[in-house]
């Protein structure tokens, strides 16, 4: 299947009925890249992407897969392109691995006609893919966070979407295993061509992983760009209050951001962060295709 589907909001509001928390969004998700959308807590980038994953209806305008609006398709059709990884999935009690796995299969599925072998295929790829294999006539219950993690990603692998959506998915991991989840999504997308748009809190983990970054603030997109071009001490502040200096991870070449607290601002012989070359305006909400 082709994976490059195109997904854009145009004009999106979206708000839990007390008030708006996404405002007037226009946006294009590029296809086959990582995208990372990032904010300080309540810009609205988890509202954001609940959004685009259809769990919660527009209240003005709406959302676009593949030119068409996502709610007047049927939920099996947008399942077969687009995948979703909600904050803190639960599953049900005493499953296994491998059964939670092939539920990711239902999209392709018609009472009428079941192809359990080519299910079998896709199901053992996926667990081979996340290193779960031999996880999978485990209950979920007895796994650790990372293994968990780990597994309802290969539940979305085993749905084959051309789009993938998660939320906060290095949520509650320690460190070696937010990179593990984040590197096996980076192999997905640069083997498998999947879209992956995942909103994450760490933005140094966020420039590492992803080739485009969105900075929210307010249910606004304040600035987009690859992460040189986003990570600023001017946008980190803007959209972070928060004062640092960017300089250059020795590991990956990426911007990481090192903050700066009042603490160390008031101590002696502080010396202002410099300016940013980059300089990323921060006057366009809407993302071009």
């Amino acid at each position: 299947m082709s994976r490059l589907h195109q997904l854009r909001t145009e004009h999106v509001w979206l708000d839990y009925g007390t008030g708006p928390v996404v405002q007037d969004l226009t946006m294009a998700i590029p296809a086959g890249d990582i995208t990372a959308i990032v904010g300080a807590n309540g810009c609205g980038k988890s509202t954001l992407l609940r959004g685009m994953a259809r769990l919660m209806r527009p209240s003005s305008w709406t959302v676009l897969l593949d030119g068409q609006d996502l709610h007047a398709q049927s939920s099996r059709q947008v399942a077969r392109n687009l995948g979703i990884l909600p904050q803190s999935p639960v599953s049900p009690e005493g499953i296994l691995v491998a059964d939670l796995v092939a539920r990711g299969r239902y999209p392709h599925q018609h009472w009428l006609h079941r192809d359990e072998d080519e299910d079998a295929r896709a199901v053992d790829a996926a667990l081979v893919a996340t290193g779960t294999t031999d996880l999978a006539y485990r209950p979920m219950d007895s796994l650790s966070g990372g293994q968990r993690q780990r597994v309802w990603v290969a539940m979305a692998l085993a749905q084959d979407p051309g789009i993938l959506l998660l939320d906060e998915p290095t949520t509650f991991l320690d460190v070696s295993h937010q990179l593990d989840v984040l590197d096996l999504l980076a192999d997905l997308n640069s083997t498998g061509g999947t879209t992956v748009v995942m909103v994450l809190h760490d933005l140094n983990l966020a420039a590492r992983y992803a080739d485009h970054l969105v900075v929210m603030g307010q249910g606004q997109v304040l600035t987009h760009g690859t992460p040189a071009e986003v990570v600023t001490p001017e946008v980190v502040a803007e959209a972070f209050a928060l004062t640092c200096r960017v300089i250059e991870d020795p590991v990956t070449g990426t911007p990481m951001v090192v903050p700066v607290s009042r603490r160390q601002q008031s101590g002696p012989g502080h010396q202002p962060a410099p300016a940013s070359p980059a300089g990323a305006a921060l006057e366009s909400k809407e993302i071009p295709s």
